[in-house]
Parts: C-alpha cells; sequence; structure tokens
C-alpha cells in the first residue's frame, strides 16, 4: 500500500514556501470580501436569518492525477445513479473523467500544479472527498469555507504508508479494514491529535476489479509471463537493483513485462529514462504504462514487487503468487515509522511469496518456477482477503452512503 500511498503525494516543487504565502493572502481576502457580499445581502432583505453562502458545492471530489479514477468512477457513478450532483476536480487534461457523459455529475479540469492549488484553496464546499496526502502540510491548505475534507485510502494494507503527517489534517478517512484504523488512532495518540471520523467502507476499486475478473477465462501463456511491477523511491526495486534485477529476469527466457509506478515518470524520470534505453521493448521484454493496469495483471502468472500496494490487488483479485522485497524500504521519512513493530503488510507479504534478495538473481528462473508451483501460497492470499478486505462488493454504496450522511448532517445539524 505504501506505494499507493506514495503515488498520491504530490510534489511539493520549488517555490513552495513563497506559493503557499501568497496563496495564504489572496485566501483570506477572497473568503473576507465573500462574507462581507454575503452580510450585505442579507442585510437588505431585512432578514434575521444566519449567514447562508449559497454558492457553496454539496460535494466535491479532488483526484491529483488520473490514475485514481479507478477509485473514483463507481463513486461518480453511483452518484450519478442517484441523481445527486457532484462535482469532479481533476489536475490531470487527460484524465478518463473528463469524457464522461454524465447528467448530475460535473467533471473539471482545474489546472496543474499550483493553478489546481489555488482553486482548492479557495473552494466552498460542504464535503471534499480526495486521495491525496498532505492536506495543509504543503500547497494545499484547507479552506475556510469547506465543512468536512473526507481522504479515501486509495489500496489495501497499512494505512500509514503516507509520507509523514499525510492524513493528520482530514477530519475523516475511509478505510478498508480494522487494523488501519487501530494505525491511525495510534498516530493520532503519539501526535496529540483529536480523534478523526474513521469509517470502514472497504475498497471501491477492488471491488469493480473483482466483478471484471469473474467474467475472463484463465490466461495460457506459451512461456510464463513476469510482471516487474515496483513501487517509486530509493527503496524501491529500480533503485536499489536496477539493471540488475532485469538482467537477472532476462536470463529466464521468461516473458517479462515491467510496469514502473506512475510516479517514477516525474520523481526518478533519469533512472526510469536510462533503463528504458537499455532495455528496449523487444521480443521478450516489454514497459507497461496503461492508465488502467487490469489487463496486464490478468496476463501476469507471477508478480515480482516491493513495498507496492499493487502487491495485495494482484494477489487478491488474480489469486497469483508474489515475491516482494519489503525489508529494502527506510521508513524514515513515512507515517509507519512512527509505529513500533512490524507493519500488517510486513507479515502478510511474506506469506504471498518469498523474499527476493541480491543472492537469488543466478537462480532466478528456479526461484521463479518453485513459487508458481507452491500451492500452499493460497492460504496466504485468503488471509489477506479476510484481514484487509471489508465488506465485499458493498463498497460503493457504503462510501457513498457516508457522504451524503455527512453532508446532511452537517447542512441539517439539528436533525
Amino acid at each position: 500500500m505504501i506505494s499507493a500511498h506514495l503515488s498520491r503525494y504530490i510534489d511539493p516543487g520549488t517555490g513552495s514556501m513563497l506559493f503557499t504565502l501568497l496563496i495564504g493572502l489572496v485566501t483570506t481576502g477572497y473568503f473576507f470580501l465573500r462574507k462581507m457580499l454575503i452580510s450585505i445581502r442579507v442585510m437588505l432583505s431585512g432578514s434575521n436569518a444566519r449567514l447562508v453562502d449559497e454558492g457553496k458545492l454539496p460535494f466535491v471530489v479532488f483526484a491529483d492525477h488520473k490514475r485514481y479514477w479507478n477509485i473514483f468512477k463507481p463513486i461518480c457513478d453511483e452518484f450519478e445513479r442517484r441523481g445527486v450532483e457532484l462535482r469532479y476536480w481533476t489536475a490531470s487534461p487527460d484524465d478518463p473523467a473528463l469524457d464522461e457523459d454524465y447528467e448530475h455529475v460535473v467533471c473539471e479540469f482545474i489546472g496543474e500544479g499550483n493553478k489546481a492549488f489555488a482553486r482548492l484553496n479557495m473552494m466552498s464546499a460542504n464535503v471534499v472527498l480526495s486521495t491525496t496526502p498532505g492536506l495543509d502540510v504543503l500547497q494545499w491548505k484547507r479552506s475556510k469555507n469547506v465543512d468536512c475534507y473526507v481522504h479515501i485510502l486509495h489500496a489495501l494494507g497499512t494505512a500509514a504508508g503516507y509520507r509523514m503527517f499525510g492524513l493528520d489534517f482530514y477530519d475523516a478517512v475511509l478505510l478498508s479494514c480494522d487494523f488501519q484504523a487501530d494505525e491511525i488512532r495510534t498516530l493520532e495518540e503519539l501526535r496529540k491529535l483529536p480523534p478523526k471520523e474513521l469509517e470502514i467502507v472497504g475498497c471501491t476499486y477492488l471491488d469493480i476489479m473483482a466483478e471484471r475478473a469473474e467474467t475472463l477465462a484463465p490466461v495460457r501463456n506459451e512461456h510464463p509471463c513476469v510482471l516487474l511491477a515496483p513501487s517509486w523511491g530509493e527503496s524501491a526495486i529500480l533503485s536499489v537493483y536496477g539493471k540488475e534485477v532485469i538482467d537477472a529476469l532476462l536470463a529466464t527466457g521468461y516473458d517479462i513485462v515491467i510496469r514502473p509506478h506512475p510516479q517514477s515518470m516525474t520523481a526518478e524520470k533519469k533512472l526510469l529514462d536510462s533503463l528504458m534505453a537499455a532495455y528496449p521493448d523487444g521480443e521478450s521484454l516489454s514497459w507497461n504504462f496503461d492508465n488502467d493496469n487490469f489487463e496486464v495483471l490478468h496476463r501476469a502468472d507471477i508478480m515480482i514487487s516491493d513495498f507496492s500496494g499493487v502487491v495485495l490487488d494482484y494477489a487478491l483479485i488474480f489469486d497469483k503468487p508474489v515475491i516482494s522485497t519489503q525489508s529494502t524500504l527506510d521508513n524514515a521519512v513515512y507515517d509507519s515509522a512512527w509505529l513500533d513493530g512490524p507493519l500488517w503488510t510486513s507479515a502478510i507479504y511474506a506469506a504471498l511469496g518469498p523474499e527476493l534478495s541480491r543472492d537469488q538473481f543466478p537462480r532466478m528462473r528456479a526461484v521463479i518456477d518453485e513459487v508458481i508451483a507452491d500451492t500452499a501460497l493460497a492460504e496466504g492470499r485468503a488471509r489477506a482477503r479476510r484481514q484487509t478486505w471489508a465488506f465485499q462488493g458493498e463498497s460503493v454504496a457504503r462510501t457513498v452512503d457516508y457522504l451524503i450522511g455527512k453532508h446532511d448532517e452537517l447542512v441539517n445539524p439539528s436533525e
């Protein structure tokens, strides 16, 4: 899950402190003028009613990247099905949401980088839902005219895999299981934070993947297809092992697909460019950058990864084995550094398949064959499914029920 959390982390970029100061001044002025205009309107009407901001949006979803559409599409579809108005704001000009033909859901590109932050920092809404961590930590500041910020986890596994303070200033977090709630409560106690509202709803995108998988026939590859699907950053496979692991995989003679983490395209572009130049697409190796990873996961016979959240997606949906490198993670900058003892993901990843180490590279083919043939690993996958994926098939309805209930509570507190 950590990689997926990292994928939601917005790069602060250069000049973020100057931008933060500037947007703070602009935002303060904006809301002061807004409040004054509303006050004047009420006074002129002769009403004694409390001030009401008629321009406040009931629901806003914010996606900092198009790759999170798999999480938000089921939610948007449910709002549309119920006939409830929703605004979907995206920082990706090519977000698939922009091609949807909704009647009740308005999808809008709000700009990239600081332009998107400026819009967010001055938004007026009752309930805002996002996968983006770091609210009120970096450029994305809490708007004075938003009633409730709700975070939804974008992957199974730990809730402590964001960069430090990733969830601290949200009002509520939607989770997929109990141990995630325990992690957040521990962090709140350690940091002397007021308790957030935690709601276990399941996992929207995994429910949809499960529905899709039920309609597919098993893939019969002529040779085993090995998917190398790392996270990004200094602890991830491509940074730690680089060409060594790719050479070892090519030596197996199997079909190798490398699917870098989307964040690698910006955060470690130099490394990725050098590897792609050294290992271009060929007969036995290909690179995959599809926005939707479903097809490539379905095709693979085994996955090699690290601490990425895609490990659980692959193992739980396609019921296939994984080789991972959990031990390479340096968690010094993550929320997990505050927690004592091993994370749930560390233990469960070991149950999904063996740890990969450099001394196994010379016999990579034999290692892969052994793991594919190990039927005992199915129990580890079943255990992971039970422990981390609550309310299977119910997540979309539960998520939208929560959001609408929260809105009604905010707008009609006395009811």
